[in-house]
């Protein structure tokens, strides 16, 4: 599949398998997405792609998808195998937002990364900035708010709880490149 148009092709995609059964996990999908919108001016030629990942991320909770109950795992092998998506979208999904910081805590790192290259550290940058400034429910926040939400949601003594309150701080500057990115996108192009 080619990078034009994967956003379009994405859309539908993930909307079949959360819209129904996830409809708050769809939410937060499409609020993902609007995020990647938002960024686009500092992705160039990767906008789609970034759009069509950020929509697509979190497809491994859908019930069908769900093998190893780790989502970026099991979202990135439907992607391949079943859907046979754009590589880039599938590293994309497989590492969103310090996936490999979970896969370890569950024992499946060495896995994810034989299985799934890494992205360029740019991209990844990305899509935990959209990530991690979209609500549960799709609205904007900040990373420091999704962060305490998603552990407190959870529960500190959880295996996510404990996960993402080791992961905030990479989390915390990996948002902080791309919002200097964009600081100095604008100051290059003043409105």
């Amino acid at each position: 599949m080619s990078i034009t148009g994967l956003t379009e092709w994405a859309y539908p995609l993930a909307e079949s398998l959360l819209a129904k059964p996830l409809p708050r996990r769809w939410a937060h999908s499409q609020g993902v997405a609007e995020r990647a919108r938002t960024i686009a001016p500092i992705l160039g030629a990767d906008a789609d792609l970034m759009g069509a990942a950020a929509v697509l991320h979190d497809i491994g909770y859908a019930p069908d998808l769900a093998k190893t109950g780790f989502h970026p795992l099991d979202g990135a092998r439907y992607l391949r195998d079943v859907a046979h998506a754009n590589e880039r979208v599938v590293r994309l999904v497989a590492h969103h937002s310090c996936a490999w910081m979970e896969a370890e805590a569950r024992g499946l790192r060495e896995e994810l990364e034989s299985e799934f290259p890494r992205e360029q550290p740019h991209l990844r940058d990305a899509l935990c900035y959209c990530d991690m400034n979209t609500t549960p429910d799709g609205t904007p926040t900040n990373p420091v708010d999704r962060v305490n939400e998603i552990a407190g949601r959870y529960g500190a003594d959880s295996l996510i709880g404990a996960f993402i309150r080791r992961a905030e701080p990479e989390i915390l500057e990996s948002t902080g490149r791309v919002v200097e990115r964009l600081a100095a996108a604008k100051r290059r192009h003043p409105m």
